[in-house]
This record gives C-alpha cells, sequence and structure tokens, in this order.
C-alpha cells in the first residue's frame, strides 16, 4: 500500500509577518509573479512595488505582456474588507488598470458580490479578479503556496452581451468569435503551452511571449482567405529591436523555425511584423482542424525559439553593432 503524505494547512503569518514588507516583496518575485499569471490565464511583468497613486500607494503594478496594459494587484493576509475594496478602485482609476486583482486570505460574500457585480456592469476588457491565498505542507517540506480563484470574468458571455448590444456581432463576427473559442479549446485539449486570450468577435488574437512590447498574433482574412501568425513588436524601441532581430538573428531564428518569416517593419505603424501565413479560408470549418493545427505548430514554434531571445535583448545592442 502507498504511504501517503497529510496535507496542512499553514497560518499565513507564519510565513509572512506582513503584507507590505513580505509578502508583497515576496509576491513581485518573478516566479512567483509568474504562478500568479497562470492561476488567472495572463502573463505578467512587474513594473513597480509600492507605486506611488496620489497620497497613497498601490501594492504591484504590473503589465499584461501580451497588450502592455496595465494590471493592478492589491494584498491582503485576513478576510477582505471595505477599506481595500476602496484602495482598489482608487488605484485603478489613478493608474488606468485594466485588470484588477485582489488577494486575500478569504472573501466574505459582500465582497465577492462586488466583484461580480463590477464584472456585469463594465465594458470588455475590464476585468476583475478576487483570489484566495493558502499556505500548505506535507510533514515537514517547506510551505507551498495556492491561489484560488473565487472572482472571474464571465469572458464568452460579456463578449457576447458587448457586441450585441453595441450592435457589433455581425455574421462576420460571430464566425470569429466561433473560430477563436473552437482554437482556444483545441489548443487546451492539445495542452499547448502557448496560452490563448479569452476570444472575441475580432479577426485576431494575441498570446504573450514573455516581454513587454513583444507578443505573437494569429489572425484570419476571409476576403483574401488566409491565415497569418507573426510576432509583433512596438513600444519606443521598436525600430532598434526589429533592426537588430533582423541584422543579427534573423538566420538563426528562421533555421530554427524551419521556414521562411516576412519580414515587416511597418516604419509609418506603430509595429512591426515576423510573419508567416496559410493559403486557406477561415469560413470553410470543414478545414478549421488543419488550421488550427498549423497554428498550434506555428506559434509553438515561433515562442520556442523567439522568447528566450527576446528576453535578452537590448536596444542598445543595435546602437552598439551599427557602430562596430
Amino acid at each position: 500500500m502507498a504511504n501517503l503524505g497529510k496535507l496542512e494547512k499553514v497560518d499565513l503569518r507564519e510565513v509572512w509577518a506582513d503584507e507590505s514588507g513580505s509578502f508583497t516583496p515576496w509576491l513581485a518575485e518573478e516566479k512567483n509573479i509568474k504562478e500568479l499569471g497562470d492561476a488567472i490565464g495572463i502573463e505578467l511583468e512587474v513594473e513597480s512595488q509600492e507605486k506611488e497613486v496620489g497620497q497613497f500607494s498601490a501594492d504591484i503594478l504590473c503589465k499584461d505582456t501580451t497588450n502592455d496594459q496595465w494590471v493592478l494587484i492589491e494584498n491582503q493576509l485576513e478576510k477582505t474588507d471595505h477599506k481595500h475594496l476602496g484602495q482598489l478602485m482608487t488605484y485603478a482609476a489613478g493608474l488606468e488598470a485594466k485588470t484588477i486583482i485582489w488577494i486575500a486570505e478569504t472573501f466574505i460574500d459582500e465582497h465577492r458580490a462586488a466583484l461580480d457585480w463590477l464584472n456585469e456592469i463594465t465594458e470588455e476588457g475590464i476585468n476583475f479578479f478576487g483570489l484566495e491565498i493558502e499556505l500548505w505542507r506535507i510533514g515537514d517540506s517547506p510551505p507551498a503556496p495556492k491561489f484560488n480563484i473565487v472572482c472571474k470574468p464571465n469572458e464568452w458571455s460579456r463578449t457576447v452581451r458587448t457586441s450585441a448590444t453595441s450592435g457589433e456581432l455581425t455574421d462576420t463576427k460571430k464566425l470569429q468569435l466561433e473560430y477563436w473559442t473552437t482554437f482556444r479549446n483545441f489548443m487546451e485539449e492539445n495542452k499547448s503551452l502557448v496560452r490563448c486570450q479569452k476570444p472575441s468577435g475580432q479577426n485576431w488574437t494575441c498570446f504573450a511571449i514573455g516581454r513587454s512590447h513583444f507578443h505573437l498574433t494569429a489572425t484570419v482574412n476571409t476576403r483574401d482567405k488566409r491565415v497569418a501568425a507573426y510576432l509583433c513588436i512596438s513600444g519606443p524601441d521598436k525600430k532598434a529591436h526589429f533592426h537588430f532581430l533582423e541584422n543579427e538573428c534573423k538566420q538563426k531564428i528562421e533555421a530554427a523555425v524551419g521556414f521562411k518569416l516576412d519580414w515587416r517593419e511597418l516604419p509609418e505603424g506603430k509595429k512591426s511584423h515576423l510573419e508567416v501565413f496559410l493559403d486557406a479560408d477561415p469560413a470553410n470549418r470543414t478545414d478549421w482542424s488543419r488550421q488550427h493545427q498549423w497554428l498550434k505548430d506555428t506559434l509553438e514554434k515561433l515562442h520556442k525559439v523567439i522568447s528566450p531571445i527576446i528576453k535578452r535583448l537590448d536596444a542598445a545592442d543595435y546602437h552598439e553593432t551599427k557602430q562596430l
């Protein structure tokens, strides 16, 4: 018979004496913010701790690396209270955060209902999450954290409701919403390491790749009958990053992924692209399995090859290389 250990719950205060001095710095560490991001399905990059908001300070401010939007995190090491709910709203407004995360030891019913209500009434793109933090150990093992989601956006129903209310859910957008919903299910069923965003009635969807101002994008085009995948580069160093990748890494990247890329600087636009496409009609549902398999394989190759490169990328490298 197997000799199994017994899970024992650990008091949060046994590990973290207070929120600002111990829990917030712990959560802001790369491996721990990643665990939080994994729990809610967002790739997070910490920008600052104790971020000033007028005369107050927010616990942690992050970027959603998929879209470079602000993510606010507010922490409690006890049950939720009205004070922190007020702080959450004040900081979110001051920082123009699009995703708001409230972490506590315990959520009381009234505050869970408040976040659910906010998710119902706010426009698409504004998301409220409530998570309870627990610590567990087996025997003498170190305590292990566990994030439990108690409140989250009802993504699909809100997308449909918002589009229908504004009169935007055309037949094309219905097709796009169905396409990306089916694709996300396909990626999850096949346990892809590339995490999908919530489906929407758009011709594109984005995927985090590990750094702000870089993300992967997939698009469908029913007019030209093609499906595309590409790396998107934006931000103030867009030009330097693009040229360094093109001049120093192009052969390495294309050899590793196994296909040629269309290197498009798009100097007049806000973004540059490294693109590859498949001739396919997104309106042909009988061909979706082939298209989704191609997108999965292509996105996974791009992520595997490019992610470690861009994480080390420094815009100054391009300028230094040019001077040699």
